[in-house]
């Protein structure tokens, strides 16, 4: 299938709706620094429309909640639906009682496991999970090079493993290792911590209880970043002393890239991910083509460049 890449200023370029369209929205979680951003770039879009009505929906990260949504949803006739999935391999039924109901959904910022076999009239929006966590690794691989390493331990914490995007950007960081580029560089341990700082703290806690030198961390995600800043702080060791690399370019990520604790990240456009969905909901609700797979590019944010980010995520 083809694949739609846009630019940062994707708002810009969306299509005003004049036609009354009422949009129901499951949202994986409402507790989740990145998701409310892109939950809000979604309402904010909609304000803009005139006629054009959001039923957002909290399913708590419980997939069985979320389908029930889809179902209410399509049961109350609305005009489309867009889904921030719980979990990325249970896309499939979600699909199938849209497809039932002959109402337009979009999946947003996470790929449904039926990515490639959705119907017309269903769509994926989000960047590109093979650069972010290639992006990120490539800027921890050249900073060790800066500081004159030969060898590099890290500790890589994942995102949720049921989650297409803590798979791809695990796998993106294993083959940036694998070029002869960045051999040098050695996972020691890799555990998740489910996008949760919380859970990140704890297992960096953990991981530095066991005394193994190590020379950096590469994160799925900011606030699992984050988390194993604050543990590392916590054990008084000297964030110059390591490299810290997360996704995501959120506020608070940017601050403690602002305090030099946080090395790199990479900007996902999660207001304009919500508004490209919003955006493709209503071209599909009104019967206009829409790509199946609708790229945001990922960027890569350093200490360099941040001022260009600070007041996006």
């Amino acid at each position: 299938m083809k694949k739609l890449v846009l630019g940062v200023a994707f708002a810009a370029l969306m299509s005003s709706s004049a036609m009354a369209a009422k949009v129901g929205v499951s949202m994986a979680k409402f507790d989740d620094n990145f998701l409310t951003v892109l939950r809000n770039g979604m309402i904010e879009q909609a304000k803009g429309m005139s006629g054009v009505e959001l039923q957002v929906e909290d399913a708590q990260n419980d997939v069985a909640k979320q389908l029930d949504q889809i179902k209410n949803f399509a049961a109350s006739g609305v005009d489309a639906i867009i889904v921030n999935p719980v979990d990325t391999s249970a896309t499939q039924a979600m699909s199938d009682a849209a497809a039932a109901a002959k109402i337009p959904l979009v999946y947003v910022n996470r790929e449904p496991v039926n990515v490639d076999k959705l119907p017309d009239n269903q769509a994926f929006v989000a960047s590109n999970e093979a650069d972010s966590g290639t992006l990120e690794t490539k800027e921890v691989c050249r900073l060790f090079k800066e500081a004159g390493k030969k060898e590099a331990n890290v500790y890589v914490i994942m995102g949720e493993l049921s989650n297409q995007a803590a798979v791809q950007r695990t796998k993106d960081i294993e083959e940036v290792i694998a070029t002869p580029d960045c051999s040098f560089i050695k996972i020691i341990d890799k555990q998740t911590s489910n996008w949760n700082r919380d859970e990140a703290q704890n297992l960096m806690t953990n991981w530095l209880s066991t005394g193994k030198p190590f020379d950096g961390v590469i994160a799925n995600n900011d606030e699992s970043a984050i988390g194993a800043i604050q543990a590392m702080k916590a054990a008084n060791i000297d964030m110059k002393s390591v490299v810290v690399g997360g996704v995501d370019a959120t506020q608070d990520a940017l601050a403690a890239m602002q305090a030099g604790d946080l090395d790199a990240t990479v900007f996902q456009d999660a207001a304009g991910q919500g508004a490209g969905a919003l955006d493709a909901a209503l071209k599909l609700s009104k019967g206009e083509k829409v790509e199946h797979k609708v790229y945001v590019p990922f960027q890569l944010v350093t200490p360099a460049n941040i001022d260009k980010f600070l007041k996006k995520n």
